[in-house]
């Protein structure tokens, strides 16, 4: 297949009235589809274009058709504590929960200095960093973490069976103006969506994200939803740190799914996988903590240092040519400044998948 690179630069305003109208259309509340297009979007704006707008008809419109969300659930909040509680957020859109139960952390993190709020009950809820970042909006530092749910895509080192998901973890905390610190990972090399959207262009994905059974590298991203290929943790082999990535999803399974009751991934019905992904991501767990610094420094303290640390590293002289020293969250930064005047650049495919859903500006933003 020849890879096809173009993109097609539509407003912002434009795609996230979009999926506002598509997410309200399906019954989710105007003020909670608002919030849900801002999530999804983010993706797209910050440059994550395989957690944005490519999954609305892949992921999110198939979660409400099939009934796994329910676009009027009400969250249920089955304890607190003052500082921390936990929630069940009852299959409501997790693009909104998730934001959602950030919201209510920072709120604790305010009255107590930090703020847990401990979810089951989710569904995916897009790009962590955006709901890590809504801490780092008040001045705060916010972790965010989530398992998914019952649904197996990578295999234990040596293991012959998946048994966890990516399992993504954010830490987001205020650092230059206009640039937080927002570090977005899955455990994994990669999330299964740079795979997913690498095949849907008809792109070679890089050695090291992908393995066979026999350990040796795929670049074919086909080949992983075949079951011919399995993504690697981070670290890659046992030589290059493999434990650590491995040990990390675990740390997020402990945190977001054993914490607060949520569905698990290394489960009985684990062992009764083929080798491949398997299982639904139902019943996924978040793990959502803010901590609000003044209430344990001298006000401005904090925020003073943090911009102290990381002009420092932004000084820090660069040993290649042309390249810069950056800490994690300021492309996105920039790239979603940029985006934001210019119109976010949308692969043609996609494109045609969003005039058919209905996007209301068909004549692309021009270059500028």
């Amino acid at each position: 297949m020849t890879p096809h690179h173009d993109t097609v630069r539509v407003p912002y305003e434009d795609l996230h009235a979009l999926v506002t109208d598509l997410f309200t259309d399906r019954g989710v509340p105007p003020p909670r589809a608002r919030t849900a297009a801002s999530a999804l979007c983010h993706g797209d704006l910050c440059g994550f274009d395989s957690h944005g707008v490519f999954n609305l008809r892949r992921l999110y419109l198939p979660l409400f058709d099939s009934g796994r969300v329910d676009p009027a659930a009400e969250p249920e909040v089955v304890t607190d504590l003052g500082a921390c509680a936990v929630v069940d957020a009852r299959r409501a859109l997790g693009l909104w929960a998730a934001a959602e139960a950030m919201d209510s952390a920072v709120e604790r993190a305010g009255r107590h200095g930090i703020g847990l709020v401990s979810v089951r009950g989710g569904t995916h809820f897009g790009c962590a960093g955006h709901h890590a970042a809504r801490a780092a909006a008040h001045g705060m530092i916010g972790v965010v973490a989530s398992n998914c749910g019952g649904q197996r895509i990578a295999r234990p080192p040596h293991g012959a069976l998946a048994m966890l998901g990516t399992n993504p973890l954010s830490v987001a905390a205020p650092a230059l103006p206009e640039h937080p610190f927002v570090l977005d990972m899955s455990t994994t090399v990669v999330p299964t969506g740079k795979v997913r959207i690498a095949a849907s262009s008809g792109e070679t994905v890089p050695d090291g994200w992908l393995a066979d059974d026999s350990g040796e590298a795929v670049t074919d991203p086909t080949a992983f939803d075949r079951g011919a290929a399995h993504l690697r943790w981070l670290g890659g082999t046992p030589d290059n740190g493999v434990h650590k990535g491995f040990g990390l999803g675990l740390v997020v399974e402990v945190l977001s799914a054993l914490l607060p009751g949520a569905g698990l991934g290394p489960a009985p019905a684990a062992l009764l996988g083929d080798g491949g992904p398997h299982g639904r991501d139902d019943d996924i767990g978040y793990f959502v903590l803010a901590i609000a610094p003044d209430s344990l420094r001298p006000a401005g303290e904090f925020a003073a240092d943090a911009q102290t640390a990381f002009a420092a590293l932004v000084d820090c002289p660069s040993a290649a040519p042309g390249e810069e020293v950056r800490y994690p969250g300021w492309w996105e930064s920039e790239r979603a400044q940029e985006r934001l005047q210019f119109g976010v650049p949308i692969r043609e495919h996609v494109h045609r998948e969003l005039l058919d859903l209905g996007l209301r500006s068909p004549a692309p933003v021009g270059e500028r």
